[in-house]
């Protein structure tokens, strides 16, 4: 059983108004990778891993990186920054902001749909992220109504757990999930990581998992096997 995101108040204009960085590695781009950065970041952060990733010219890739909403953060004194999701204390997996979640769920859902429009089938994109940008990603990604071709959720942990199972779409089942994270992230702790990809796995969903000896970050493994991991979904 499925069922879509329930609605927030999302107008589709905040989606026009959402700002987006974007790097292609070849003309007429066959294949599109959504990747969405972490809390008090922007899309350009991941913006000089492309080059890294090594793509091959005969998969032509249009990488999308949008910048999140400015909003308050309650745990960093109610400071603005972009964040996808407001986060009220230390411990992630409480008093999540449901709502945030939801709302930044939809707007993936519209970059996606915009990829199809340009395209881009949605067995060819990928939705990837990087902590709470990761953690919209697999939200959204096992949610989305069309098959994807890959989820890559990086240091970051499964929202909403228990409403999986009845709001996950047929359609995202099988789709290969890349989860990474550090062994000594002090921001979101490894257990939760752990915890999503078994939690997944038991669920029966195909989660590659690394770890690499790191704190909240990236490092060059591990761009070493995303890169690995993009080749193989990268495909006809």
């Amino acid at each position: 059983m499925s069922l879509p995101i329930p609605s927030t108040a999302l107008d589709m204009n905040d989606l026009e108004k959402l700002e987006c960085i974007e790097s292609t590695t070849g003309e007429s781009p066959q294949y599109s990778v959504i990747w969405l950065h972490g809390l008090g970041a922007d899309g350009h952060d991941f913006e000089p891993i492309v080059p890294q990733l090594n793509l091959p010219d005969d998969q032509p890739t249009r990488f999308v990186f949008p910048h999140a909403p400015r909003q308050p953060v309650t745990i960093n004194n109610g400071m603005v920054m972009r964040a996808w999701y407001d986060i009220s204390a230390l411990d992630l997996e409480r008093g999540e902001d449901i709502a945030g979640i939801k709302r930044s769920a939809q707007l993936l859902h519209g970059l996606i749909k915009r990829e199809q429009e340009r395209g881009v089938a949605s067995p060819k994109i990928i939705v990837a992220g990087f902590s709470q940008g990761g953690a919209i990603a697999l939200y959204a990604g096992l949610r989305h109504p069309d098959p994807l071709a890959g989820i890559v959720a990086l240091s970051c942990y499964l929202p909403q757990p228990q409403t999986l199972s009845t709001e996950a779409h047929a359609a995202n089942r099988h789709t290969p999930i890349f989860m990474a994270h550090g062994d000594y992230d002090p921001v979101v702790p490894p257990v939760l990581g752990d915890n999503s990809r078994r939690f997944l796995q038991q669920a029966g969903y195909p989660v590659e998992w690394h770890t690499y000896p790191m704190p909240h970050s990236v490092n060059l493994d591990e761009v070493s096997d995303i890169g690995q991991w993009l080749r193989s979904r990268l495909t006809d």
